[in-house]
């Protein structure tokens, strides 16, 4: 089984991250994921995995975080396509919150400033004079900030945007709790991703335990309904979560996680540590075979 991880799907594309899915693409890829896929909800298909009876070509999509465009261009792009699709939720975020990282990519997408010095901060120095140059000091900053302890990494956050100095950031990003009641209501399914979005492996297994249940527990009462699945932050087996973690999942009565370990599931596998991937490709035809390579490559 091929599980597919999105964020975001944007009306435009975007200069600093030109392949993150837009409206376009997302429509040309679930039109092709549909054609070529037998694309099952996540629920159903890991049912199907543990009692052998997926059929070939199985494939579920997933979304993360909780963007307000999942809401708004996503989900009509499914219902357009009859797909079913799981939004994975970190819950602290909804309703004009901005996730730690969206906080950096913006500051310094709106920065006025030709240079950012993080030098006394451990983060370097940045030319900021193109797009590009933005796009590098993102992707040298963030893969440093989110193995921060949560306290720190919202304090470093803080001071990176007022050194940036953006007049005003986004605080629209995420659902508004309305939108996500809607994303349910519609048959789309909703999974827990924590409370804030830590790196669970560098909690102690009781602040875990909190972030997991606590995710848990307000998306069940917001919504009426029990949550069967999980994503883990960041999802990287053995560096953003372990063994202990996928238990503590396991005993907080979740049907199954994913992670972002690249490949596909069998039955063989662990379903508390989905495989998980998206290809990058914009292009949907080389979307396409790069799923399919990955099939053949199990």
């Amino acid at each position: 089984m091929s599980i597919l991880i999105f964020h975001r799907v944007l009306p435009e594309t975007d200069p600093l991250f030109p392949s993150e899915a837009t409206v376009k693409s997302f429509d040309a890829q679930m039109g092709l994921l549909k054609s070529v896929f037998n694309v099952l909800p996540l629920p159903e298909a890991v049912a199907r995995l543990k009692a052998g009876t997926l059929p070939a070509r199985a494939a579920a999509i997933t979304f993360d975080d909780g963007y307000a465009d999942n809401f708004t261009h996503a989900l009509p792009i499914l219902q357009k396509h009859s797909l079913h699709a799981t939004f994975f939720i970190a819950t602290s975020y909804l309703n004009g919150g901005r996730m730690f990282n969206d906080t950096v990519i913006e500051s310094i997408r709106r920065s006025p400033h030709a240079q950012l010095d993080l030098n006394d901060l451990g983060l370097g120095k940045h030319d900021l004079d193109s797009d590009a140059e933005r796009a590098a000091a993102i992707g040298k900053i963030l893969p440093q900030v989110k193995y921060l302890a949560l306290d720190t990494r919202e304090e470093i956050v803080a001071e990176i945007a007022r050194r940036a100095g953006a007049s005003t950031l986004p605080n629209d990003l995420m659902m508004t709790t309305d939108q996500l009641k809607k994303l349910h209501a519609s048959g789309m399914e909703i999974g827990g991703h924590t409370h804030r979005h830590p790196i669970l492996a560098k909690l102690d297994r009781e602040a875990a335990r909190v972030e997991i249940e606590c995710g848990k527990a307000w998306l069940e009462e917001t919504l009426g309904d029990r949550v069967r699945l999980f994503a883990y932050p960041n999802g990287k087996p053995g560096t953003d979560y372990l063994p202990e973690q996928a238990e503590i999942v396991r005993e907080l009565g979740f049907d199954a996680a994913v992670s972002t370990q690249r490949g596909v599931s069998t039955t063989a596998g662990d379903r508390y540590q989905l495989a998980r991937f998206t290809p990058w490709d914009t292009n949907p035809t080389a979307f396409g075979l790069r799923l399919l390579q990955s099939l053949a490559a199990r």
